[in-house]
């Protein structure tokens, strides 16, 4: 079982950034594909990013390229969302993830196995 603790959300002006982190437990984090997706009240939930085991590849939501990096450090077991220039239209809880089944990076939340709890960003205009 993996367990996943987001942090790092609050409350921003348009034009902030924010750096959230997921902290996994598990000896196996290195082999996963993690994401974030978030889930903005009345919508569903929405990919943002993901990254590969290796960190080697990444991908990104169009709503956000360019704004967003996702990054990871197998040796700490965690995963980061750096969220640069952020807008109203990124409030949303953000949700991280991991697919502990594939090499492949999906951007389908049903491809994914362990959740966390969620970590509630919101930007004022």
């Amino acid at each position: 079982q993996v367990q996943l603790v987001e942090s790092g959300g609050g409350l921003v002006q348009a034009g902030g950034s924010l750096r959230l982190s997921c902290a996994a437990s598990g000896r196996t984090f290195s082999t996963y594909t993690m994401a974030w997706f978030r889930q903005a009240p009345g919508t569903e939930r929405e990919f943002v990013a993901a990254i590969s085991w290796s960190g080697g590849t990444t991908y990104y939501a169009d709503s956000v390229k360019g704004r967003f990096t996702i990054s990871r450090d197998n040796a700490k077991n965690t995963v980061y969302l750096q969220m640069n220039s952020l807008r109203p239209e990124d409030t949303a809880v953000y949700y991280c993830a991991a697919d502990a089944q594939s090499r492949f990076i999906f951007k389908r939340a049903d491809a994914y196995d362990y959740w966390g709890q969620g970590t509630q960003v919101t930007v004022s205009s």
